[in-house]
This record gives structure tokens, sequence and C-alpha cells, in this order.
């Protein structure tokens, strides 16, 4: 496997999966591991296997680890970016439908966070939510309400849209993260002050390499970035054979 640009590598430990279940007695040997840090002209990994395990293999290894690499090298430089301050970088469900396991594994070896797999670990009390139970109020109180009833042990987070919202959720209380969408560096900074540590914070929303120092200064637990999924652009590698 062939490495044609600089980046972050991920996906080798899944091509070997996928090379073993093609063919158990395959042999495979890493050049390099998931997250370490390659250029043009390097070796990834080998493999010595038949010429059909190979020819199966082929499109299938090279999508995964193009579109992994490309997210853990995407992941990497956000991180780098920040990595003076303490907020972690987090990703969100922006994901490929039935790769979305692959896509985080690829966040994870870039350096970032992932902030939930699904809708079963974890509540997100988003806009919408908000707005169809009737508030911000109603909705953390039906919230705890249905997690006691259900005997459910599951975190709540509660996305707000101004400083009012920050309000509302510290008077109502029960939630564990405080979601700051769309807000300004300057807003994010005012939040995180009035909240004074009670519960973990997270920045949301128009986030680019461009303004994320600025996110990072306020003093914000977490920075969630879409992007570095859902706007990755995909590493270039190719593989060749050798007939022995």
């Amino acid at each position: 496997m062939k490495i044609k640009e600089d980046g972050i590598i991920a996906g080798i430990s899944l091509s070997k999966e996928i090379f073993y279940h093609i063919e158990p007695n395959a042999v495979f040997t890493p050049r390099k591991n998931d997250g370490d840090k390659v250029i043009n002209g390097e070796i990834a990994f080998e493999v010595a296997a038949t010429v059909h395990t190979i020819l199966k293999a082929e499109r299938l290894v090279l999508n995964c680890m193009q579109r992994m690499s490309g997210i853990a090298t995407l992941t990497r430089q956000y991180v780098n970016a920040i990595k003076e301050y303490p907020a972690k970088i987090l990703d969100t469900r922006k994901t490929t439908p039935l790769f979305r396991a692959y896509e985080k594994e690829a966040v994870r070896t870039g350096g970032g966070m992932n902030l939930r797999m699904g809708l079963y670990d974890m509540v997100m009390l988003k806009d919408n939510h908000i707005d169809f139970c009737g508030g911000i109020v109603k909705a953390i109180e039906q919230t705890n309400s249905y997690l006691r009833t259900n005997r459910l042990d599951l975190k709540i987070e509660v996305e707000t849209r101004n400083i009012e919202d920050v309000k509302k959720v510290l008077a109502t209380g029960n939630i564990h993260r405080i979601m700051l969408d769309n807000y300004t560096p300057a807003q994010i900074e005012e939040a995180v002050a009035l909240i004074g540590g009670r519960y973990e914070t997270e920045a949301s929303g128009g986030i680019t390499l461009d303004n994320i120092v600025s996110y990072a200064r306020t003093g914000v637990d977490y920075i969630s970035v879409g992007a570095i999924t859902n706007r990755a652009v995909s590493m270039d590698l190719s593989l060749k054979a050798n007939i022995l």
C-alpha cells in the first residue's frame, strides 16, 4: 500500500481484518501504525495473499483507508491548532451511513474524541426537541422523568441558543453538559463564566480551522466540529501488486 500524500494514516488495522476475513492464511505486514504521521512515498503495509484475495480486497481496503486517513488528517489539524488550550475536539453524528464506527475510529486516531455513537448512549436535547416539547424547562423535566421511569443511566446535554437559554438550564438543573450553539467567542466566554464550572460546556456551530483558536481561548471544555467527518478529503493511496 503506497502513500501518495502527507498526512495521518488510519485504517491499517481494518485492512488487516479485511484481508484475513477473505483469506485467513494471508500474511499482513504493517509498515506503519494507525495514527502515524506519513509522507508521500512511504509504505503503509505489505500483504502476501492469493491473486483473487488481493483483487477482492483492493477497492474496499482503499476506500476505507483513504476515507479514514482523510478524517484522521483533518482531525489532527484541528487538534494541533488548539494544543495550547485545554479544550478537546469532538466529532458529531454527521457521518456516512453504515460507516460511522470507522469514521469515529478515525477521529480518535487523529487525536479527537467521540461525542456519542447514536441516540442510545447519551440524551441530547436539541432545538427541535425543545421547541416541540414547549421549552427548555419542560424538555429537561420530561427527559429526567423518562429516564427515571425506564431506569436508564444516561447523561443529558442541552442545546442553548442564547444566554437566556443558559440561565433557564442553570435554574432547572439535572443535566450534565450545556451546548452553546452558534455563539460568538465573546458570547461563549460570557456563558462559560455564567456556568462557572457547574456543568460541562461545548461550543458548536460554524467552527473552522480559521476561527477555532478564538473559541478555544474562551475556556469552553469541548468544541464539536462536524467538518472533521463531513468535509474531510480522502488521502491519496494506491495498492500495487508484485507477482511472486
